[in-house]
Formats: structure tokens, C-alpha cells, sequence
């Protein structure tokens, strides 16, 4: 209940942004950690309160990941094309390695370092979100990877459109960029919007595709988990969701959730999903991950965020600035100009 008041009072403000600016800066999912974490910071929630957050970050969290999965096609992606496809694919890779790299380089933990490389290269907090339980990653890291990846993520939203007028880009071409560097599918498309309908329809697929990449990064992540250790990290065991613990079996190397997300994907492309099913899915989906998304803003120590501020945030602008060269690139070397 402390969860569903929390995700209550972010639609509300989010419905509030809509109604005096004509949409909102800052969506719900984002204000739910937000007002999380402002709660967290004038009241330290008791043992009573405990169960109901760990659940709430984690297991409604992991059912969000899988309902996603009902949002993907493969019909649609392959209606991109194998050059497209394949260079989103490497594009995703390459960042998720640079962003890293520059991660580490400025000195952020290893769990850290993943979570601002992911949602960086994939799709900001919802691949933050994602990543986390299988990376056990605490909720410190989540929040601040989070709170200074969705800041930047608006700020690219404003500036993009701005960029590819005045490089005079195609709606094709700068549809294509929007859907490589921009976070979240709703900030593709307004950030597209300037550039006419070519552009929402062609960021909106190359966001899809990236999307994708979700599962296969969770995939290979889980498997190296085991093996990040926690020497030299500056948080203790709890971790988004709950304490850091083995998973047995199958569940341990791949998370259910992410199978899950995968039969999805599949159940889709066969076409034994209801059309008319699929806004409703991704609807709950996103309804459980603002509520996730309040739950890890109760767990957030601010004094840890605030101390980790200043360097999550360069390695998220400098990860998003060699995010767009890498983009370029692709762009460049498929001819779309």
C-alpha cells in the first residue's frame, strides 16, 4: 500500500504536468522513484515495511519485464532490414562496452557501471530496471543510475529535434537516430514528432529492435554475474528487491523472467497473442514498473546517491555523447542520410 501511494501521488503529478504544460517533462515512472526517494529522506520506513517494498522492487518488477515482451514482433523487426537490424545490434554492443569502459574509467562499481552501460545503450530505466535483479545490484545504484539517466533523457528529447534540423536530416535518418540514443519509446516519439510521421514511424522500429536487445543482454549478463564478486564494492548486501542470494538450477543461469520475456516475443510473432490484448498488457506493464519503481526509491539511502552523483553523472552524458558518434556512424556507413 505504502508502493500504490507513492505510484498514486506520480500519476497524479505526471497528470498535473499535462494538464498546465500540455505534456508531461517527467513521466510517472520517474516520479515515482523521485517521490520515493523524498519520502526515504525525511522518514526511514520500518521493519513492517520491509516485505511489502522488497516484493514490490522486485518480483512486480521481474513480472513487468515479462509482460514487455507482448510489445515486440517479430514481423516488425524484420521489416527493417538485415543491415539495419544487424547495425542496431552492434550499435547496442558497442555503447554497452564504451559506456563500461567509461564507467569504470571514473571510478563507479562494477554493478553500477552495468546498470549506466544498459540503460545508456538499450532503454534507459526500464533496461536499468531490468538488469538490476539479474546483476544484483543494489538500490542505491539503481535509484542514482536512474534519477541521472531519465534527467539526461529529457534533455536529449529537447536538444535532438533541435540537432537534426540544423544538420538538415531526412525524417528517415533522424528517426533512425532518435530510435538508437533516445531512452524510452514515448521520448522516441516526441522527440521524433518535429520531423514528421517518417521519422515517429522509423525511431519507433529501430526503439523496438533496440528494445529487443533486452533479453539477450539480461541473458548474458546473468551468466556472468556469479562472477562479478563484491570486492571493492562501496554498498553493502541488500540489494533492488532483496538480499543478494543463488539462484538453483536453470533459474540461476537464465532468470525466469527473462524466459518468460522471450515465450512472449515468440507468442506475438505467431500470432497467438489478441491484438486487442496487447495495449492492456503494456499498460500493466507499465503500471508495475512505476510501482517498482517506488518501491527502490523507499530503499534509497540519498546520502549514498548524492555522493555517487557527480560521476554517474559523466559517465552517463559522456556514455550517451559516444552513444550518438557510434550512431552517426551506423548512419554513415547504411547511406541514410
Amino acid at each position: 500500500m505504502l508502493c500504490l501511494t507513492v505510484t498514486g501521488a506520480a500519476y497524479a503529478l505526471e497528470a498535473g504536468e499535462r494538464a498546465v504544460a500540455g505534456k508531461a517533462w517527467l513521466e510517472a515512472l520517474v516520479l515515482a522513484i523521485l517521490l520515493g526517494t523524498a519520502v526515504r529522506s525525511v522518514w526511514t520506513p520500518g521493519d513492517r515495511w520491509h516485505a511489502g517494498i522488497a516484493f514490490s522492487a522486485k518480483y512486480l518488477l521481474e513480472v513487468a519485464v515479462v509482460l514487455l515482451g507482448a510489445s515486440v514482433s517479430a514481423v516488425t523487426i524484420l521489416s527493417a532490414g538485415p543491415g539495419l537490424l544487424i547495425g542496431i545490434a552492434g550499435v547496442v554492443a558497442c555503447a554497452i562496452l564504451l559506456s563500461f569502459a567509461i564507467g569504470r574509467l571514473l571510478g563507479l562499481p562494477t554493478r553500477m557501471a552495468l546498470l549506466v552501460a544498459c540503460g545508456n545503450a538499450i532503454c534507459g530505466n526500464s533496461a536499468i530496471a531490468a538488469v538490476a535483479p539479474v546483476i544484483g545490484a543494489d538500490s542505491d545504484d539503481v535509484a542514482a543510475s536512474i534519477a541521472f539517466t531519465a534527467v539526461l533523457g529529457v534533455a536529449v528529447v529537447v536538444g535532438l529535434p533541435l540537432l537534426g534540423i540544423a544538420l538538415g536530416m531526412s525524417g528517415l535518418a533522424f528517426g533512425t537516430l532518435a530510435g538508437l540514443t533516445v531512452y524510452a519509446v514515448p521520448q522516441v516519439i516526441a522527440a521524433a514528432s518535429p520531423l514528421g510521421t517518417v521519422a515517429v514511424q522509423t525511431g519507433t522500429l529501430v526503439k523496438l529492435v533496440r528494445v529487443l536487445m533486452l533479453g539477450p543482454v539480461c541473458l548474458l549478463l546473468s551468466l556472468v554475474a556469479p562472477h562479478l564478486g563484491s570486492q571493492g564494492e562501496p554498498h553493502g548486501e541488500e540489494v533492488a528487491g532483496g538480499s543478494r542470494s543463488n539462484r538453483p538450477g536453470l533459474f540461476h543461469l537464465v532468470p525466469w523472467f527473462i524466459i518468460g520475456f522471450l515465450a512472449l516475443v515468440a507468442f506475438r510473432s505467431l500470432g497467438l497473442m489478441p491484438a486487442e490484448a496487447i495495449a492492456p498488457i503494456g499498460r500493466i506493464a507499465t503500471l508495475l514498473t512505476v510501482i517498482s519503481m517506488a518501491a527502490l526509491g523507499l530503499g534509497v539511502d540519498v546520502r549514498i546517491v548524492a555522493k555517487a552523483g557527480g560521476r554517474v553523472t559523466a559517465a552517463v552524458v559522456i556514455s550517451l555523447l559516444g552513444l550518438g558518434a557510434i550512431s552517426m556512424a551506423l548512419l554513415a556507413a547504411l547511406h541514410i542520410a
